[in-house]
């Protein structure tokens, strides 16, 4: 007896299939990057050395998946020697590898830090608030070290991450931020707050600022967009 053929899969699983495919690659993809450059140094390497020189008000935006999507949402935001130097799903520990390479090699006037949410997600591996806080100081203190000015950004709010829905975010991402409020004012950093302005009211991003109550949505850059225009401003103002 002969056995019938296989079936044709039709469009809507054909796209299934699809995107379960293109996420099996993108997964294989970071695990290969996790083993053989964690830092991520590769991610930038070329298009750093095709910078033309510095200016005097040039800003590197340092950050994970929030920052690297911000230039393809708001292009207008990285012109005038702002440059996006943000890589998707990176951890504190990771941007400090990658810290000289990527912020203090290009000389710029300042730096944006916005990092710590991936941390807390447990992206790699278990860590400590005061490992978070330890890493963000010491990007801060080489940042400094090279006469460059900081503005610190605040995690945005996180209710519940879609990778990792057994992490509880709430309490953490308040007491990093608390503590990052605190730690700019002693050293005289500029602190931006993104957290109050993307707030539900309850400690969560407001959903249609958000495509998934993590990153946010066109709308929601538009709002983060003008809060850094305007730390940018502050920290330039400044004396280095």
């Amino acid at each position: 007896m002969l056995l019938p053929p296989p079936e044709v899969p039709g469009p809507a699983l054909r796209r299934r299939t699809s995107q379960e495919a293109l996420a099996a690659a993108s997964k294989a993809w970071d695990e290969q990057h996790q083993r053989y450059d964690f830092g991520g140094l590769c991610r930038y390497r070329q298009a750093n050395t095709t910078l033309p020189p510095a200016t005097d008000h040039r800003v590197v935006f340092m950050g994970d998946s929030i920052t690297q999507a911000w230039i393809d949402a708001d292009p207008g935001m990285f012109t005038n020697d702002v440059i996006d130097r943000g890589i998707s799903g990176q951890t504190t520990a990771q941007m400090l590898l990658r810290f000289r390479q990527d912020v203090i090699d290009l000389h710029p006037a300042a730096v944006h830090i916005l990092a710590g949410t991936n941390d807390i997600a447990g992206n790699t591996g278990p860590t400590s608030i005061d490992a978070i806080e330890g890493n963000i100081e010491s990007m801060v203190e080489l940042a400094r070290a090279h006469h460059i000015r900081v503005i610190l950004a605040s995690i945005t709010p996180v209710a519940k991450y879609p990778w990792r829905p057994e992490v509880q975010s709430v309490e953490t991402i308040r007491k990093i931020n608390d503590w990052m409020k605190g730690y700019a004012k002693e050293n005289g950093l500029v602190y931006l707050d993104y957290f109050s302005w993307l707030d539900d009211g309850h400690r969560g991003f407001i959903a249609k600022l958000a495509i998934d109550g993590v990153h946010p949505n066109t709308q929601g850059y538009a709002v983060m967009d003008k809060l850094a225009k305007q730390a940018i401003k502050e920290a330039l103002s400044a004396a280095p």
